[in-house]
């Protein structure tokens, strides 16, 4: 029952929507399998270098403590997916599209440019992390390699005509080799298992000390990113899902598995990064690794040996590569949504990557190595501080009876969502706060 007041406007995603046939009969597993892609695609932007920079950070300065953010950095991601998938299915609409068809001109641009600057900093840790991976593996000077990153426009673009069942694989393939690099790195690395459990468990000192603050905003920023909300509740609709309550509470059932399994796995990873870190870096002393590079460096005489170092940049680059598919995909859903603008996705792609190429060819010239893991931290802060731009709506959206119906979300999933929108706002408050007082 697609939510429609007044003229239809496009479709989300013209390409692929609803081009991926969904079974009618057949068993969990057989439906599942259907479903299962679009939360892949989503999950790719919770590992891109943006989290490998704060996960190094956090991993090297402060132990395992800020595991604890991982964990709920990402039940919070997992939580407001499943709620993006319910909104994108029950309305038909994807988030931009509602954004501006529900709320007024003065507060639907406002939110257009704040989300395309979330994609703008997005892409900006892409483009540093996949040249880091370059000069890492190829000896490609930083400066040139981060040039040459926007080649990747090409590949996605060829990738998108291949089908959207092409992309969900090479991006799952993808994926999959990077958590068998973490898990050889981690078992090289022989971590204390009884110290990572612990972990898990909230630590006042987050909240206390303002640098553990301040890169627990930005592995929050780097987990839960705005432009992925966007870009599920575009993707979901790839499945071509009938128009019945019973057709489309079953396709938020599934939608919410394939979009969970994707990030369980994403939490695993960004756990890896953060483990591997302490476990080799902060148990040695060596507590202020913030550049990946330093870390490549100090990793195979640490470990004994240079595979660790040649997986972790080989891990790298994979997840640049991946992490280009999300910013792609969500500027095409963000452009379109908001301003029912299409241009030529090439041209679109190419934008925003010179957009993001300036200030990181710029702290590249400038301060090298050392401004480019600042800038890298820098950009997931400034993705925590755009969050409640796109949280709050899809709060908004998911909670509204009228037009969801009996597609609304469940009294828990509201409840938990607010507090979790509640709590982004309030820690975003008290780093600002922190920051005007000179901390």
């Amino acid at each position: 029952m697609p939510d429609q007041p007044g003229p239809v406007p496009p479709r989300s995603l013209p390409e692929v929507h609803g081009t991926i046939a969904v079974p009618i009969g057949g068993g969990f597993g057989r439906k599942l399998m259907a479903f299962l892609g679009p939360g892949y695609l989503v999950a790719v932007g919770y590992m891109d270098p943006g989290n490998w920079a704060t996960g190094l950070a956090g991993g090297s300065a402060f132990g395992y403590t800020l595991l604890s953010v991982v964990l709920l950095s990402s039940l919070m991601a997992i939580l407001l997916q499943a709620l993006c998938a319910r909104v994108g299915i029950a309305t038909g609409r994807d988030l931009a599209q509602l954004c501006r068809e529900r709320f007024p001109r003065s507060m639907a641009y406002p939110l257009w440019l704040l989300a395309e600057l979330a994609i703008c900093a997005t892409d900006l840790a892409e483009l540093i992390g996949t040249a880091i991976a370059l000069q890492l593996l190829f000896g490609i000077p930083l400066l040139y390699g981060v040039v040459l990153t926007a080649l990747d426009a090409f590949l996605i673009l060829w990738l998108q005509h291949k089908g959207v069942r092409r992309l969900e694989a090479l991006v799952f393939g993808l994926i999959t080799l990077i958590l068998a690099c973490f898990a050889v790195q981690i078992a090289l690395a022989d971590p204390d298992w009884g110290a990572v459990l612990r972990g898990y468990l909230p630590a006042a000192s987050i909240v206390t000390d303002q640098r553990q603050l301040y890169i627990a905003m930005g592995i929050i920023g780097a987990t839960v990113m705005p432009h992925n909300l966007y870009l599920h509740t575009a993707l979901v609709q790839s499945r071509a899902v009938g128009d019945e309550v019973a057709q489309r509470r079953e396709a938020i059932r599934f939608a919410s598995w394939d979009s969970s399994i994707a990030l369980v796995l994403a939490l695993l990873i960004n756990s890896a990064i953060l483990i591997t870190a302490a476990a080799v870096f902060h148990a040695a002393g060596q507590t202020d690794v913030t550049e990946i590079q330093h870390a490549y460096q100090l990793m195979a005489p640490l470990l004994g040996g240079s595979l660790a170092a040649i997986l972790f940049a080989v891990a790298l680059l994979m997840c640049g590569i991946n992490s280009t598919v999300t910013a792609t995909l969500a500027g095409q859903v963000v452009m379109e949504g908001f301003l029912h603008f299409r241009m030529p996705a090439f041209l679109r792609r190419l934008i925003t990557r010179l957009v993001a190429i300036v200030p990181a060819v710029l702290v590249t010239w400038l301060y090298g190595e050392s401004g480019t893991a600042e800038l890298l931290i820098l950009s997931q802060v400034i993705l925590s501080l755009q969050l409640p731009f796109a949280v709050i709506p899809v709060m908004l959206f998911a909670s509204d009876r009228l037009r969801l119906g009996p597609l609304m979300a469940p009294r828990w999933q509201l409840l938990l969502g607010w507090a979790i929108a509640l709590l982004i706002v309030g820690l975003n408050l008290k780093l600002i706060a922190d920051f005007l007082l000179g901390g």
